[in-house]
């Protein structure tokens, strides 16, 4: 790739990164008072998480049996409302088990 078309693609990409967290200051100067758009923009960040980790979820492994074990234990330990860490060590060691019990199988 060519310097000078690398700059440019990465002013443009500064420039819309800024713009994106700016606009929201400069339009909404007073404190938001609708119900429907505060309840709105409590949730967001949890449904861009979602939507950001759910995807590589199901690809961080090899095999798909593997992926949703590991989600199903994921879940099952977070509503049971474990750690972080329990439920980080508790979905890695379902899809290894799954995994290595496809390995044998096979």
């Amino acid at each position: 790739m060519d310097t000078v078309l690398f700059f440019i693609y990465l002013a443009v990409m500064a420039g819309v990164t800024y713009l994106i967290r700016a606009i929201p200051f400069v339009l909404c100067k007073g404190e938001v008072k609708n119900v429907f758009i505060r309840s709105f923009l409590t949730y967001v960040p949890y449904a861009v998480l979602g939507a950001m980790t759910f995807p590589a979820i199901i690809f961080s492994t090899n095999g798909l049996v593997s992926a949703i074990a590991g989600t199903i234990v994921a879940l099952v330990l977070a509503f049971a409302k474990k750690g972080l860490l329990t439920v980080a060590v508790g979905a890695s060691a379902a899809a290894f088990i799954v995994k290595m019990a496809e390995m044998f199988i096979i």
